[in-house]
């Protein structure tokens, strides 16, 4: 009885293998079906710049849970980050020391060979509980990247040359991944002038 039910699912694989138009369709109404039922928010686009004012202040940021990029984070997952110092503007204090900064795991990019680093995007910023400051006047994106070991690969690559197969046993040397902990400080821009 086995044989026959593996005989019969190996025909229907088959047939969607060599039918694309079919296999097609069952995924566009799949996916219609899935989409309709979640809630899907845009992001947030900046489209009021004024790149006649130059003026931007740093807001130092600092997460307020530690995370490593291997483990601990997925795309699209909150994070939150904390204001370490008061941002003044015009005399007016913008944004508190401790102060809470919601954020959004864009892209997470993965170590790479050749020491390569692995690189964390942070989007879609937005300050709890702040009349002075909206969306689009604060930066749009933060980059977060892990340790960068090109510096050590490459020389070392060259250095191996002479031996040709052992050069390319440097390609196995990974790059480090994003280890944040809140003690580490990061760096936003606040621009006053924008929209």
């Amino acid at each position: 009885m086995n044989k026959i039910v593996k005989y019969i699912f190996a025909i229907l694989i088959s047939f969607i293998c060599t039918n694309p138009g079919f296999c097609e369709e069952l995924l566009q109404d799949n996916l219609v079906e899935i989409l309709k039922e979640r809630n899907i928010e845009k992001p947030y686009v900046h489209l009021n710049y004024n790149y006649q004012s130059p003026v931007k202040i740093p807001i130092k940021i600092s997460i307020t849970e530690k995370i490593k990029s291997e483990l601990d984070i997925y795309e699209g997952q909150e994070v939150r980050f904390e204001v370490q110092e008061d941002v003044i503007y015009k005399r007016k204090i913008k944004l508190k020391e401790g102060d809470i900064i919601k954020a959004r795991v864009g892209t997470i990019i993965k170590s790479g060979m050749n020491g390569i680093p692995a690189s964390v995007i942070f989007d879609n910023f937005e300050i709890e509980n702040s009349k002075d400051i909206t969306k689009g006047q604060i930066s749009n994106t933060l980059e977060v990247f892990g340790q960068d070991r090109t510096y050590i690969v490459f020389p070392l690559k060259w250095a191996l040359t002479i031996l040709p197969p052992t050069g390319s046993l440097t390609n196995f040397i990974m790059g480090g991944h994003v280890k944040l902990k809140p003690s580490k400080t990061l760096k936003l821009y606040y621009h006053p002038e924008w929209l």
